[in-house]
C-alpha cells in the first residue's frame, strides 16, 4: 500500500449494470492494487457480479465480505466488498438493456449514498450503467444525477461535467430535447453553469480556471445575423460574471472554441446544449474522459462512455476511464476535506 495510506480518501466502487462492461472494469483495476496511492477501495454490490467479472477478466480476487465500509480493513491485500446479495448476473443476458437490471443498479447505487450520507464513505466512483434499463426499471429519473440529487436531498443548482486531459467541460442545459434546452438558456443558468464550473476546477487545484463560453448559435450569431442570443444574452452574463472575479470570457463560435481550449487557451468551455459540447469531447478522447456530478454533497465520478454492450464479455474492455474516475474523486474528495478543517479551524 501507499504511504500514509490511512490517510487517503475512502472511494465506493459500484461495479455498474451487470449486463455491460462495468464488472470487468471493476474487477481489473482491484486485481494489482494500480490505484492503491490515490484511494483505499472498498466496493458495493454483489459478490456473483464481481465473479462474473472475474471470468470475465480473467483473473481471480481474495475477496473480503464486510457489513459496512466502516469495518473494512485495510492493507491486507483482500478486496473490501459489502455484499449486497441484490444482483444474480446469470439471470440477465449480456448485452442487452434489462429494467430489473436497471433496477438492481439503481439500488445499488442508492445504498452507496446511505454510506456517503453516513460519512463511511467520500466519493462514489460508478462502473457504466444504462440509463433506459434504470428508468425502465422504475427509477423515473432522464439521468442518474437527477437520481442522486433526489435520494441526497439537494435542491439548487447542479450538472454534469466532463474532464478530459485537464479540460473541464460543463454545460447550462444537460439531458433534454433540444427545444426544451433552448427554452432553459437564460442570464440564470448561464450564471450558474460559470460560477460551478470556476468552483468545481478551484476545488480540484486550479486557482484561476480560464473559462471560455461557448455561442448558442453558428459563428457567434454573425453580428445579429443568424440570432440575437450571443448580442442581448450570452455576452452581457460573461461579463457580468467576469465582474465577479471569475476569469470567463466568450461567447466564442461553438466550431473553434474547443479547438482554442484542447490547444491550451481555456481551462473549461461552458457549452449551451448537451452535443455541443460532448462531440468534442468524445472525438478528443473517447476512452479516457471522466463524468463528474458537479455541485452536490457527494462526490460521483464515472466513466465518459458507456456500458459497451458490444464488448462484454470478451475481457477487452479498457480501464483507462475509470481509472481516471477513480482518481478525480480522490482528488476532490481530498480538497473537500481539507476545506472543511480549513472552515472549521477558522470558526474556532
Amino acid at each position: 500500500m501507499a504511504p500514509n495510506s490511512n490517510d487517503l480518501p475512502i472511494v465506493a466502487l459500484t461495479p455498474g449494470d451487470c449486463t455491460g462492461i462495468g464488472p470487468e472494469q471493476t474487477v481489473r483495476i482491484l486485481s494489482d492494487d494500480r490505484l492503491s496511492d490515490a484511494a483505499r477501495l472498498v466496493v458495493i454490490g454483489d459478490v456473483r457480479v464481481l465473479e462474473m467479472g472475474m471470468a470475465h477478466a480473467g483473473v481471480k480476487l481474495d475477496v473480503e465480505p464486510i457489513s459496512s465500509p466502516r469495518a473494512a480493513r485495510w492493507g491486507h491485500g483482500t478486496v473490501q466488498l459489502v455484499d449486497l446479495g441484490n444482483t444474480d448476473p446469470a439471470r440477465f443476458p449480456l448485452g442487452k438493456s434489462n429494467a430489473e437490471s436497471g433496477r438492481l443498479t439503481g439500488e445499488t447505487l442508492s445504498r452507496a449514498i446511505e454510506f456517503a450520507k453516513a460519512g463511511e464513505i467520500d466519493a462514489i466512483t460508478f462502473a457504466p450503467l444504462n440509463k433506459r434499463a434504470m428508468f425502465d426499471g422504475g427509477w423515473k429519473f432522464p439521468d442518474e444525477h437527477k437520481m442522486f440529487a433526489s435520494l441526497l436531498g439537494h435542491k439548487s443548482y447542479f450538472s454534469e461535467m466532463n474532464v478530459l486531459d485537464g479540460q473541464w467541460m460543463s454545460r447550462v442545459t444537460g439531458h433534454q430535447s433540444l427545444r426544451e434546452a433552448l427554452n432553459g438558456i437564460n442570464a440564470e443558468s448561464i450564471t450558474d453553469a460559470i460560477e460551478l464550473v470556476d468552483r468545481m476546477m478551484r476545488r480540484a487545484g486550479v486557482a484561476t480556471p480560464r473559462i471560455a463560453v461557448a455561442a448558442l448559435n453558428p459563428h457567434a450569431g454573425e453580428g445579429g445575423l443568424f440570432g440575437r442570443d450571443e448580442i442581448e444574452l450570452i455576452r452581457p452574463t460573461v461579463e457580468a460574471a467576469a465582474k465577479t472575479g471569475i476569469a470567463c470570457s466568450g461567447p466564442y463560435p461553438a466550431d473553434t472554441v474547443y479547438v482554442r481550449a484542447f490547444a491550451g487557451e481555456f481551462d473549461s468551455v461552458v457549452a449551451m446544449y448537451h452535443d455541443q459540447g460532448q462531440i468534442a469531447t468524445k472525438l478528443r478522447g473517447f476512452n479516457r474522459g471522466v463524468t463528474v456530478t458537479a455541485g452536490l454533497e457527494t462526490v460521483f465520478t464515472t466513466p465518459s462512455h458507456g456500458t459497451a454492450f458490444d464488448i462484454v464479455g470478451k475481457g477487452v474492455a479498457k480501464t483507462g476511464a475509470f481509472e481516471s474516475a477513480v482518481r478525480l474523486a480522490a482528488q476532490l474528495a481530498s480538497m473537500k476535506s481539507s476545506t472543511k478543517s480549513l472552515e472549521t479551524s477558522h470558526a474556532h
